[in-house]
């Protein structure tokens, strides 16, 4: 076996629960693609500030989307961003209130952030992030409008200084808690894919498409 991948900066190594940290590429992009809701981390009038938004990987880059009118654009083009993205595995039910924790995947990038303009571009990426979720569906849309593009920012930071954090199994309890009579164990947890809801305004007949029945997170 190969060694294992150091921390690409300070920054991203963990300080705390070193054990649970990797920095190995597969895995922090295998956490990206399952988790498309992410928190972006930047400097607003000299406070930090975190908005929610879609991510999607493209090779060696993550973009997001936001409105153009929002002011996340003109605070994180070519400034330094955190962007995060996380899943929750399960609940871990320990002996003692100390020792509860949760499994999980977590992902935490830094870096400086580049937004798209070209609108060829642009549509590139939104066409990748629309397929990423449900493949070749871009196609089968109506084609973007002009203002639809104009009103849309894509943004992007490259995955070279990120860090994995992944914790799994049981409680770890302290040895004499072990005699106790209190059950501990794992909840585990997932987010559900159910069955997809007609729009009412369809026209008659329609059925939902095999990428939209097909689609699964986590």
């Amino acid at each position: 076996m190969g060694k294992k991948p150091g921390a690409p900066s300070e920054r991203v190594r963990a300080k705390r629960m070193h054990e649970r940290a990797i920095y190995d590429r597969a895995v922090i992009e295998a956490i990206l693609d399952a988790q498309p809701l992410a928190h972006i981390g930047y400097v607003l009038d000299g406070a930090p500030v975190v908005t929610p938004t879609l991510q999607w990987r493209e090779g060696d880059h993550v973009y997001w989307h936001a409105s153009a009118a929002s002011r996340m654009v003109d605070h994180c083009d070519g400034a330094a961003v955190c962007l995060s993205v996380a899943l929750l595995d399960g609940l871990v039910v320990a002996r003692s209130a100390f020792h509860h924790s949760v499994n999980y995947r977590s992902v935490m990038l830094f870096g400086k952030a580049r937004a798209v303009t070209d609108p060829d571009e642009k549509a590139a990426r939104l066409a990748a992030f629309i397929n990423r979720l449900f493949p070749n569906r871009w196609d089968m849309l109506r084609p973007i409008a002009k203002q639809e593009l104009k009103a849309t920012s894509v943004l992007s930071v490259p995955i070279d200084e990120a860090s994995a954090k992944i914790r799994t199994g049981g409680p770890k309890d302290d040895a004499a808690d072990y005699a106790l009579d209190i059950w501990a164990g794992v909840l585990p947890l997932r987010m559900q894919t159910l069955a997809p809801i007609d729009d009412p305004l369809n026209k008659p007949g329609l059925a939902p498409p095999k990428h939209v029945l097909d689609f699964r997170i986590g």
